[in-house]
Parts: C-alpha cells; sequence; structure tokens
C-alpha cells in the first residue's frame, strides 16, 4: 500500500469538491532497472520532487496505484509506466533473456482496462485474433488509447512498440521513451459476461463551443483553452457540454489536464460521481490550500461540483478520474475482477480449459500467432 500523507480538513463548501486526503504509492524500478535504482537514491538524497523531474525525463520506473476497490468503485487500479530502451544498454539484452520486454499473453474477465500512452506505444494481440499498434508517436496516427472491454474473457499481449525517440532517428545510438497509465475499471454485474472487445481510441482537437454530436466515435475530443493555458483530453466523460463519444457501461470520466505556470483550471464533476481521485504526473497543483507535489495520488471529498485546481511552480500534467460507485459486492484476484469468490475460480476455470483460447509466446510472428488463435479459438 501507499504512504498516506496529512492534510488539512477538508474545506469544500457545499458546492465544491475539496481535498479529503492524499496517498503516495511506492515507485519499483523496472526498463531499466538500474535507473530505476538510480532514482531510488536520488530522491532520498536530492527529494522526491528533482527525482520525479529526472524521471520524467529518463525514465525507469512504474507505479501501481493498488486503490482500495470497495472506497474507490469502479475504479480498481491504476498504474503509472515510465521507461525507456536504449540499444546501447548491456543490461537490456541481459534483461530480455529472461523478462520480456513487454506483457505476455494474460486472460481478463469481468472488467474494462484502459491503456492511455503518453510518449512511445504498444503492440497488441489478442485471443480474437486482433492485432492493434497504438501510442503516442507520429506513426500511431494519433491512436493514443486503448479501450478493452474484457467482458466474458479475453486473452491479450501487450509488448512495447521500441522504436527510436524522434531525435534519436538515424543515430548508431539511440534511446525509446515509453509512458502509458492503465486504469482499470470495474463493470456492473449485468455486463460482466459481455462480448470483449478491443477498440483504439484517436485525439481528436475541438473548439471548445463543439457540439458533442459533431465528434467523431471513437475519438478523444482534446480542447485548449486560455490561450492554450489548458489543454483538456476526455477520454471518457463529459467536459463543459464535450462528450467523449466511447460508450461504457460504468458511469465514469477520465480526463488528462495539462496546465502552463500559473494558469487554474475548472470543472463541474457529475454529483453522481461520488468517487473522484486525481492523479498529478508532473509539476505540483493546489487545490483550496492544498500543494500536491508530482507523483501524489488525490482523493477528492464526495459531494458536491465544482472543482477548481491552479498549477504552481511550472507545468503541470493532471490525470482526473471521476465516478458513480457500482454498489456491488466485488471480488478481485489475478486479472479477474468479478462479484463473488466463486465467480473468480470459475473464471480460472474457464481460462485453464481454453474458453479464452491458449496462450501463446511473444515471440510467435504474426502469421504464427494466427495461426494458434484458428487452431485454439476464443468461446467468447
Amino acid at each position: 500500500m501507499g504512504e498516506t500523507i496529512p492534510s488539512p480538513p477538508p474545506q469544500a463548501s457545499s458546492t465544491q469538491r475539496g481535498v479529503a486526503r492524499i496517498e503516495k504509492f511506492a515507485r519499483l524500478p523496472v526498463w531499466p532497472v538500474w535507473q530505476g535504482v538510480f532514482l531510488f537514491f536520488a530522491s532520498k538524497i536530492f527529494g522526491e520532487e528533482v527525482a520525479a523531474g529526472w524521471e520524467n525525463r529518463i525514465g525507469g520506473r512504474v507505479c501501481p496505484n493498488f486503490l482500495t476497490a470497495e472506497a474507490t468503485s469502479p475504479f480498481v487500479l491504476l498504474v503509472h509506466h515510465r521507461h525507456s530502451f536504449s540499444n546501447w544498454d548491456p543490461v537490456k539484452y541481459i534483461q530480455q533473456t529472461f523478462f520480456p520486454e513487454g506483457f505476455p499473453s494474460h486472460p481478463h474477465r469481468g472488467f474494462i482496462t484502459v491503456t492511455y500512452c503518453l510518449k512511445g506505444g504498444m503492440v497488441h494481440r489478442d485471443s480474437l485474433g486482433i492485432k492493434q499498434s497504438y501510442g503516442a508517436e507520429k506513426r500511431h496516427d494519433s491512436k493514443h488509447v486503448q479501450w478493452l472491454t474484457a467482458g466474458a474473457g479475453i486473452q491479450h499481449e501487450e509488448m512495447w512498440d521500441i522504436e527510436p525517440d524522434t531525435q534519436d532517428e538515424g543515430k548508431l545510438l539511440w534511446s525509446s521513451s515509453q509512458e502509458l497509465y492503465q486504469l482499470w475499471i470495474n463493470m456492473p454485474s449485468d455486463y460482466k459476461m459481455s462480448k470483449p472487445n478491443a477498440e483504439l481510441l484517436e485525439a481528436y482537437p475541438v473548439a471548445s463551443s463543439t457540439s458533442s454530436s459533431t465528434i467523431p466515435d471513437n475519438t478523444t475530443p482534446v480542447v485548449k483553452e486560455n490561450n492554450d493555458a489548458t489543454t483538456t483530453t476526455v477520454v471518457a466523460g463529459e467536459y463543459k457540454g464535450i462528450r467523449a463519444p466511447v460508450d461504457s457501461p460504468t458511469n465514469v470520466s477520465m480526463m488528462r489536464v495539462q496546465l502552463s505556470k500559473d494558469s487554474s483550471w475548472t470543472h463541474n464533476i457529475p454529483s453522481s460521481h461520488e468517487t473522484a481521485i486525481i492523479y498529478v504526473r508532473k509539476g505540483s497543483i493546489q487545490i483550496g490550500t492544498q500543494r500536491i507535489p508530482p507523483h501524489y495520488t488525490v482523493y477528492l471529498t464526495s459531494q458536491g461540483e465544482e472543482l477548481s485546481i491552479q498549477s504552481l511552480e511550472g507545468d503541470a500534467d493532471i490525470l482526473l478520474l471521476s465516478g458513480e460507485p457500482l454498489r456491488e459486492p466485488i471480488a478481485s484476484q489475478g486479472s479477474m475482477v468479478m462479484n463473488t469468490q466463486p465467480e473468480i475460480q470459475q473464471a480460472y476455470l474457464d481460462y485453464q480449459l481454453g474458453k479464452m483460447g491458449l496462450p501463446w509466446s511473444e515471440k510467435l510472428s504474426d502469421e504464427e500467432w494466427q495461426q494458434h488463435v484458428k487452431r485454439n479459438p476464443s468461446l467468447y
């Protein structure tokens, strides 16, 4: 679990959302391990905020936010990845012999995963025979988010799309920066056994006056305001009348907000969204009288609608999650999220019986993987 940071009593009025509590989760060294270890010691010597700035530049850590599912419903897990792969790093070639550069095939049932790429990208293959490449680079054609509905069951593989960074293209020695969020959203019990699906969402710049009816499907509206001082990317939910078109059985909102120095951002959170969480990726922000440094997770008060955020010492970059609690029992184990423990056991039994297809090696070529999926089809 994370370290809970003392915060003043909530100061929100009946109409405003304030800070209920703040938590700092552990950041683990990986990809590459040695840079993550360096950042750990740097945080002890120079302070967490200095190390946070260095991590943003060089990578080497992952931060799983292990949310308390009952208290943060419908959100189950939020993970922030920041990594770097360099062709000049000898440790990379040793590590990849026993630790794949990504996430080989694994099963899910009963929830939604949202993978939002900030740098680099991912290559997806699944038990339905679908392959997707998505990310934050030019080669990904603005398809930066994957919305995967696990439903009744799916196996998928997500491997890092390792290509030289733009400034390193054509160089003998290069690095590939990778950064993303992965969010697990619980689904209502009536939808847990629905048909699995994976769709890519494309960044779509819009004016603040744009009507939601004109926004294409499979997009994330991007709204710039205040002479470009703030940028809001709406993955799910609605911001100032602009609604993301993604279809979700769970009533949620997911937004990335980028603020330039000394700028402010306001938003009306739906009153039904009693759960509201902010993760500070970069910079520091202020909510009410509370200063929140980078890499801290903020849990907002459950009442009120108005949220006001101010950036402080420099540019800030945050993720805002809000949602209506499901008010259903939850059982979570490994990569399955259901309502009861017997349902979890059934999910793993179905996986072992091959009902979600059979796992494959990430080393298979696309042709070999397609043949494997056809020989071992998913029942879902």
